[in-house]
Parts: structure tokens; C-alpha cells; sequence
């Protein structure tokens, strides 16, 4: 899938988190296939070190690192493992999510919560903890990578989606945000907005009528959907450009969708 060199990233040490399942799982495998050391980031530990262990046998080098984005000292000591033993990080890649869909009228703040605290707060803690090695690694004349995976949810509406659509917007501007503090840096910022894709996430959803059996699974059969695959691969494209190039707006959307 990947038309990438599989040298391309040699030399440059890449964060993923959601690293155990879907799109962040699929990041992971292409980065290290095209060269890069790769920090597996999210709560399966389990998950975690059965594709650490399948990265290592294809002849790359990963490490599986239980990390939780809602809690800060999670993500402090993750990021000191990962400085210990890969060394200074220059590409990060958020792709840890949740999308939980209700009616605005059911009130659920318990689900609110859980997305606001890992699609915004998370990424920002991930971003917190890493900056300062993008930007280092910047200034020594390396590529610096900031990858935020955000929804076409940030400017699509649907019906039932308005606080997944509202975090997802959140993402999108923060990252517009960032590149104007860090691109003068030489880091480069990338939002990437896929449209329907195959993952887990509508197997988190609790409401029936707009579950896998429901809306979301006859959305899949009318329109077909983007595998974790063809997104990671505009990931890999994206951060093998030559530094002085940023793609720092990228909507990928299955074609019946677009």
C-alpha cells in the first residue's frame, strides 16, 4: 500500500498513540516499515506488545508503552520511557479517539466528558509532552512532525454528532493554531480529516438505532468505507515530504462519500 521508500524514515524515532487498534495500530506499521522507531501509545497493553512483537519480526523496531491520554501522569511517564530507551522523538501522531454519539437531548455528560478529555485534552497532554523534542529536533536541521487525526465530523454536521463534531473542530483549529507558533520553528503541523473509515470506534457506541446495526452500518453499506490503511498511508506520504514542505490540511474521503 505504502509507495514510500522503505528507508524513508531511517534515523527518526515517531509517537503514536490509539496504537491499538484502527488507524493509529495501521500508522504504527507503515512508520516502522518505512524506517522510523515507533513508540506504541495507548491503554491494551496486551495489544500493544502483540504488535510491538509483530513490528519487531517484519525487521523494525517498536515499543509498546501502556499509556492513558486522560491521565497526566500516564503520559509524563510514558514520555520519560520513551526518551530512555528510543531517544528524542521528532514525529508525533495523535490518532487516540472515541466517538459516542447521542441526541444532544439525552444529556449524556458522562459520554461528553470521555471524548472531551481524549480527542482534545488528550491530544493537547500528548502535544504538551513532546514539543520541545519537535522543536530540538527542528533546530539540528531534522524533520519534525506534528500529526493530528482529526474527523471530517470538524466541519460536516450530522445529526446525534454534535460534541464528537464539536472536539473534532476543537483539533482542527488547534492545530491551524499550532502551525502559526511552530511552523516559524520548521515544524510541521498536519490536520488529517478521514471521512468513514473501518475501525472500532462504532463498536463504542451505545445507542443501537445509531450503531453498526443501525445508521452507522448502512451508512458503511451505502457509501463504503476507508480502511485504517488508506489513511495511514497519506500519513506515511505526508511526513517523508522534504522538511521545507507541509500538507497541512488533508480531508481523505471514500469516494462515494466525497
Amino acid at each position: 500500500m505504502n509507495h514510500t521508500a522503505p528507508t524513508a524514515l531511517t534515523g527518526r524515532t515517531a509517537v503514536v498513540t490509539g496504537a491499538a487498534s484502527g488507524i493509529g495500530a495501521e500508522t504504527a506499521r507503515q512508520l516502522a516499515a518505512s524506517g522510523a522507531r515507533v513508540a506504541l501509545l495507548a491503554r491494551r497493553e496486551d495489544r500493544l506488545k502483540d504488535l510491538a512483537a509483530e513490528i519487531e519480526a517484519g525487521g523494525g523496531t517498536a515499543l509498546a508503552v501502556a499509556v492513558d491520554v486522560t491521565d497526566q501522569d500516564s503520559v509524563d511517564a510514558g514520555a520519560a520511557r520513551i526518551r530512555a530507551e528510543l531517544g528524542r522523538v521528532d514525529l508525533v501522531v495523535n490518532a487516540a479517539g472515541v466517538m459516542l454519539p447521542n441526541p444532544l437531548d439525552d444529556g449524556r455528560i458522562d459520554e461528553w466528558t470521555r471524548m472531551i478529555d481524549t480527542n482534545v485534552t488528550g491530544a493537547l497532554r500528548i502535544i504538551r509532552a513532546f514539543t520541545a523534542d519537535l522543536v530540538a529536533a527542528a533546530a539540528d536541521g531534522g524533520t519534525a512532525d506534528l500529526v493530528d487525526v482529526s474527523s471530517i465530523g470538524a466541519h460536516v454536521t450530522f445529526p446525534n454528532y454534535a460534541v464528537y463534531g464539536a472536539t473534532k473542530a476543537a483539533l482542527t483549529h488547534l492545530s491551524a493554531s499550532l502551525r502559526s507558533e511552530l511552523g516559524p520553528r520548521d515544524v510541521r503541523v498536519t490536520n488529517i480529516e478521514p471521512g468513514l473509515t473501518d475501525t472500532e470506534l462504532g463498536s463504542h457506541i451505545d445507542n443501537a438505532a445509531l450503531g453498526e446495526a443501525g445508521q452507522l452500518g448502512a451508512m458503511f453499506d451505502t457509501i463504503g468505507a476507508l480502511s485504517p490503511a488508506d489513511v495511514a498511508d497519506l500519513i506515511v506520504y505526508t511526513t517523508t515530504r522534504p522538511r521545507h514542505i507541509n500538507l497541512r490540511h488533508l480531508i481523505i474521503l471514500p469516494t462515494h462519500q466525497a
